[in-house]
């Protein structure tokens, strides 16, 4: 099972989601980086369980721990290793899925892929395998922001049928994103999302959602032509995001209902750099960061474990029904965006790198 992602700037994440401990190992970092364990906190505050109403009641801290790779308050350039202890795991409500397998789950596959499977939580299908990318990703913003003052900002776009309106994004704070409930800065969507997701939750069901992703600052030249195209090391990684199931840059699939004289984004030259007037690439073009902004949007499934009993199967080839236990987002949308940015981030540190390793 392959836990690691990047080429340079690379992260594996370990842990279960009932296991002891969940965590990183961040690898290629350059020494000298500011780095507390509060940048880090700061970070997996946002994406931690238990934060309000609309979110799963699994109370964790999700307190981390350094436990190498940094001195005196700054990267020592040697693997960066964090860890986050368990403290709230309801293992007992799992032990039906021991034997049945959860409709929209992993189950049955990890059975068919190794024959044995961590039924506890999911294993390494729970999300809580993203605290350890949100680790490195905190640790990727600091390098990005001290070398190109790079800077990420997600917010909630959707839920279900409730979209929020077009955002300014070079306006947007994250003090805004953060202020709503569901981290929609739209107060009169962030309060129909609020209410659209109540109202699964109270009906023992979930709903989908949709995340929007703006990089400002982002370095040029970042990307290669063919196999490591930037936008595709983008998709790679946000489809890597559990439950996330579809991704776009720029236009995307609008791109489709297009002419090229609609599509193209002008070229001028100004204050020394080359710039377009409009975005619709989302500042991928041939698979290489042209200095516009990234654009992405992220499409988010329905939470798969909901209360109502679904019709399944078990590993003895016995059809029944199951009522699934256990503590869940009702909308995994709202706590997804500090995990985008974070994979945003790694992406473009890797590339960074690799850049500067590849051009004089």
């Amino acid at each position: 099972m392959s836990s690691t992602f990047g080429k340079i700037f690379s992260v594996t994440t370990w842990g279960e989601s009932h296991g002891p401990a969940v965590g990183a190992v961040l690898d290629g970092c350059p020494a000298g980086i500011p780095l507390t364990e509060d940048d880090v906190q700061v970070m997996l505050d946002r994406r931690r369980p238990g934060q309000n109403k609309t979110t799963t009641a699994r109370d964790e801290k999700d307190k981390v721990k350094i436990l190498s790779g940094v001195f005196e308050g700054k990267t020592t350039g040697t693997p960066i290793s964090f860890v986050v202890f368990n403290e709230d795991q309801h293992s007992g409500d799992y032990s039906e899925i021991a034997k049945w397998y959860r409709p929209g789950h992993a189950d049955l596959c990890y059975d068919l892929k190794y024959g044995f499977r961590d039924y506890r939580g999911g294993g390494r299908s729970s999300a809580r395998e993203t605290i350890g990318r949100v680790c490195a990703g905190a640790v990727a913003m600091k390098f990005l922001k001290q070398v190109a003052g790079t800077e990420f900002i997600a917010w909630v776009d959707s839920v279900g049928k409730v979209d929020c309106p077009k955002i300014d994004a070079g306006t947007l704070t994250h003090e805004a994103v953060e202020a709503s409930i569901v981290r929609c800065p739209d107060e009169a969507a962030s309060a129909k999302m609020e209410a659209e997701i109540l109202d699964a939750k109270k009906n023992g069901d979930s709903v989908g959602g949709t995340v929007r992703l703006v990089a400002h600052n982002v370095p040029v030249a970042l990307g290669e032509p063919v196999f490591d195209r930037l936008d595709a090391l983008l998709a790679q990684a946000m489809l890597s995001i559990p439950a996330c199931k579809g991704f776009e840059i720029g236009s995307g699939f609008a791109a489709a209902r297009m002419r090229g004289s609609e599509h193209n984004d002008e070229i001028y030259f100004e204050d020394g750099k080359f710039r377009t007037r409009t975005n619709n690439a989302g500042g991928s073009v041939g698979g290489i960061s042209n200095g516009a902004d990234i654009e992405c949007r992220l499409a988010f499934k329905p939470t798969a474990t909901i209360s109502q009993s679904q019709k399944t199967a078990s590993k003895n080839g016995e059809n029944g029904e199951l009522a699934a236990k256990g503590r869940h987002d009702p909308c995994v949308a709202v706590r997804a965006p500090v995990i985008v940015e974070s994979m945003a981030a790694l992406v473009l540190a890797d590339l960074f790198l690799q850049q500067k390793r590849n051009c004089l």
